[in-house]
């Protein structure tokens, strides 16, 4: 498996892909190829990695930058986060998310928040904080881990795109 920053001829792959992972997903809405996309098309998606298995994509990651009401900058929102079905349970996901965040610490970013599960993001770090507040995720869902030790206070505030906005 190769771990690499996404190219432009990985669009379609990527976007069949993401709409396969979360399918079957009982939280999602089916519109994180969409957030994707959009997230594209407005020059905010600040970081994108695919994991290519057997010439193809089986797996994405992205981060956005996020806003924060303390005014803390630097800061990044993880995902969408999808591999494909028939690669899960391979640890694919956790080599993204590793590779991801050693890729924003070393341009300078603060931290990173993701709204997710929290026994799969706290192996790497995450943790509920609750200064930080996202509307609407459930209790213990959304979670924050700092680069510089100092964690922000406030509500976090999501690319637009993710609401459906380009």
């Amino acid at each position: 498996m190769i771990i690499r920053r996404e190219r432009l001829d990985d669009v379609a792959a990527i976007s069949e892909l993401v709409a396969e992972a979360f399918a079957a997903m009982p939280y999602s809405d089916g519109h994180e190829a969409d957030i994707i996309r959009r997230l594209r098309k407005a020059g905010a998606l600040s970081l994108a990695l695919v994991a290519e298995e057997e010439g193809r994509p089986v797996g994405h990651i992205a981060f956005s930058p996020v806003g924060i009401s303390d005014g803390n900058d630097g800061w990044f929102g993880l995902g969408p986060l999808a591999v494909d079905p028939a690669f899960q349970r391979r640890e694919i996901g956790a080599a993204l998310v590793l590779g991801g965040l050693e890729l924003l610490k070393d341009d300078g970013a603060r931290g990173v928040v993701v709204l997710g599960a929290p026994g799969f993001y706290q192996r790497f770090g995450f943790r509920h904080e609750p200064a930080l507040t996202l509307d609407g995720a459930p209790p213990g869902h959304f979670m924050a881990l700092d680069f510089d030790g100092v964690m922000p206070r406030g509500k976090v505030a999501f690319h637009k795109a993710f609401y459906g906005k380009a």
